[in-house]
């Protein structure tokens, strides 16, 4: 886990990860008995978590994991960063289990110290979207919302709030 999280962030976690099983039933039966209200909640959650989050404090998702780079990810990056595609995709890339192009190491090569992003502007969709949890059907995306309770403290605290409600 990443020293330069808050305490409070660290808990939030730490808690996460105790409680995977946990989470893990109890949003999967949450989501066969009313799928709507669990997206509207997490929506919600989201906004307000958001409010208060200061991601570039964090960065554990850019320290920690890697998104997916589809061919229009890796063509904009290689072409801001002015490298050939092949290039770019050997100095950077690798595909994984599921045959998906992602980062060959961790934190990200592009992550700054002050925890910006060099390619901000550029940056894959997935690092856009990252938590995914204002998505409009979040709950088809489930087991990865459960895997990033373990990444992002905004995520653990959202999934811990709508098992308690």
């Amino acid at each position: 886990m990443n020293s330069s999280l808050s305490s409070q962030d660290r808990n939030s976690l730490s808690q996460a990860k105790k409680k995977r099983k946990e989470y893990r039933k109890k949003l999967l039966h949450l989501k066969k008995k009313r799928p709507k209200q669990i997206n509207d909640q997490f929506n919600t959650l989201h906004d307000h978590e958001f409010e208060t989050m200061d991601c570039l404090s964090c960065a554990n998702c850019c320290k920690t994991t890697s998104p997916i780079f589809r061919n229009v990810d890796i063509n904009r990056l290689a072409k801001h960063l002015r490298m050939k595609v092949g290039s770019f995709t050997e100095k950077y890339l690798k595909l994984d289990e599921d045959n998906d192009y992602v980062l060959k190491s961790s934190p990200c090569p592009f992550l700054n110290e002050d925890n910006t992003c060099s390619v901000y502007d550029f940056r894959p969709l997935a690092c856009r979207e990252y938590p995914h949890t204002d998505r409009k059907n979040v709950l088809q995306i489930m087991d990865l919302t459960i895997n990033n309770t373990e990444v992002c403290p905004a995520v653990a605290r959202i999934v811990e709030k709508i098992i308690q409600e």
